[in-house]
């Protein structure tokens, strides 16, 4: 039996932030990491939960993005451990000022990266779990009982179906390769 590798998916970015967490300076500094954005959701007021306000403050705003270039899936792990490093660097001490959780889409689901545990949190390395989050079927997304507040309403919906079509388009059209050595992960084709 031959072994494959994995079929490339779509990174995706859900960013929570505050006041001082401006889209215009840490967006462009996500496009220097990971490639240009090839989508960036409307803002939307994040009040689906009370879990980050002693962190960040009150009100919080929300943006999905995803970028150009497809990723590995096993790469997630790397890349949660990245979004790190950019988080601190828009801290105001130990609170941050923006939240970025990484993870990805394919035709079939989106998976968010967490450093916590869960029943149905999936190990990769280093402390990173893939959260299965969304379902694609029956022609839209569907939430599991697990999935976070905000992503179990249909607030996101339009978003993620517009970054699937962009998505099935780019799959569609490449032979993936992958580059950056074996701990790489961007798709280039």
């Amino acid at each position: 039996m031959d072994i494959h590798f994995f079929r490339p998916v779509k990174l995706i970015m859900a960013i929570l932030y505050n006041k001082q967490g401006d889209p215009a300076d840490f967006i462009p500094h996500l496009s220097r990491i990971f490639s240009p954005v090839d989508y960036r959701s409307p803002v939307y007021p994040f009040d689906h939960t009370h879990y980050y306000e002693e962190e960040m403050g009150f009100p919080l705003s929300r943006i999905l993005l995803s970028f150009e270039r497809l990723i590995f899936p096993d790469s997630l792990a790397e890349i949660k451990h990245l979004i790190r490093v950019v988080e601190s660097i828009y801290s105001h001490g130990s609170n941050r000022n923006i939240n970025l959780d990484p993870g990805y889409l394919d035709l079939d689901k989106v998976v968010l990266a967490s450093a916590k545990y869960g029943r149905q949190k999936i190990p990769l390395k280093d402390g990173i779990y893939a959260d299965p989050t969304l379902e694609f079927t029956r022609h839209d997304f569907r939430p599991f009982e697990w999935t976070f507040p905000d992503f179990s309403t249909e607030l996101y919906y339009e978003d993620l179906r517009h970054i699937r079509v962009i998505y099935k388009h780019q799959f569609g059209r490449m032979a993936p390769v992958k580059i950056m050595g074996q701990g790489g992960f961007f798709i280039s084709w």
